[in-house]
């Protein structure tokens, strides 16, 4: 591939993606109520993305669970995914995937992926977007954005957990470049903006004041509580000594959490709970418990677990 060829194809960021090789799929959800119970009316799709059939474990009348399939497990060089659902007034979803997220290490070319995801929610309809992991491998290319937009009194609950190498391998992040951007708005009125380098040879990675080396990071936000302050309290008070999605116990009170990795925060109506540390497992058990706290806040549900989580 030529110079010229090459720098048609890199973005003002330096990623490099390769039109000839590009590998792309699409997947775009409607969901509407139709009186009795929320219905996945639409589902139009291109390339390796799908969903199974929805699933009401909650009651007909309840949220309707939706798994995104993604077949070949993860990303590599070339590979854009698009994800797009809109839950119609009324309505009420639940999206969550069937296992961790993998980001592959880049081709000798460093071409980039790159993963889209854009969630609207109209008045009066709620949407909870859980995605288990993202595990990033080193040299690992590309970009993930997630941009949300809200109508009315809509609500919505999500998380992203995002795993940077494989440690427990002696297989650390120690190269490539990723970058992560959310952008949440109502009613056209931005509410949380961001983004994120993940560079793991710029001092922000290793430095106190940025990702302080640590493998692990988590976000989880929750939009449209009636009390956002009286939330913020319930989950600093009540995350010690909760569950995860197996039958271990992780101890948010054991030393390692004694060093709170973690901090709530609300502003501009947006919870948001941060984690960063150095177990995936650890991220992965604090939100699902802020879940199950939240979800009756917000919703006015108990917390009902996919039941995908547990295979």
């Amino acid at each position: 591939m030529s110079a010229q060829t090459l720098q048609d194809v890199t973005d003002r960021h330096g990623h490099r993606f390769d039109a000839g090789r590009r590998w792309e799929a699409s997947l775009s959800l409607g969901f509407r109520h139709d009186g009795a119970a929320t219905r996945l009316h639409r589902v139009d799709h291109r390339g390796p993305l799908r969903v199974q059939r929805p699933f009401y474990p909650e009651g007909r009348d309840g949220t309707c669970h939706v798994y995104l399939l993604h077949p070949p497990g993860g990303l590599v060089s070339g590979d854009a995914l698009d994800i797009q659902a809109r839950v119609a007034s009324g309505a009420s979803a639940l999206l969550t995937t069937p296992a961790a997220n993998k980001l592959y290490r880049a081709d000798s070319n460093e071409v980039s992926w790159s993963q889209r995801t854009r969630l609207v929610v109209e008045p009066g309809a709620s949407l909870e977007w859980l995605p288990q992991e993202t595990i990033a491998f080193d040299g690992s290319r590309g970009r993930q954005s997630t941009e949300i937009e809200l109508h009315g009194d809509a609500r919505c609950l999500g998380w992203e957990v995002l795993a940077l190498g494989r440690p427990a391998s002696d297989l650390p992040f120690a190269s490539g470049y990723l970058e992560q951007s959310f952008r949440l708005a109502r009613d056209g009125q931005p509410l949380w903006i961001e983004r994120q380098p993940l560079d793991p040879l710029h001092r922000r990675f290793s430095g106190a004041w940025g990702q302080r080396g640590c493998s692990v990071q988590a976000t989880l936000w929750a939009v449209g509580l009636d009390d956002g302050a009286a939330a913020v309290e319930v989950l600093r008070e009540q995350l010690a000594g909760r569950r995860g999605r197996t039958d271990d116990v992780v101890d948010l009170s054991s030393p390692s959490m004694m060093q709170q990795p973690w901090a709530v925060t609300l502003r501009d109506g947006v919870l948001l709970l941060r984690y960063l540390g150095h177990s995936r497992h650890e991220a992965w058990t604090l939100c699902e418990a802020a879940w199950k706290l939240l979800r009756p806040m917000l919703l006015e549900r108990t917390a009902c677990p996919p039941r995908i989580w547990f295979t």
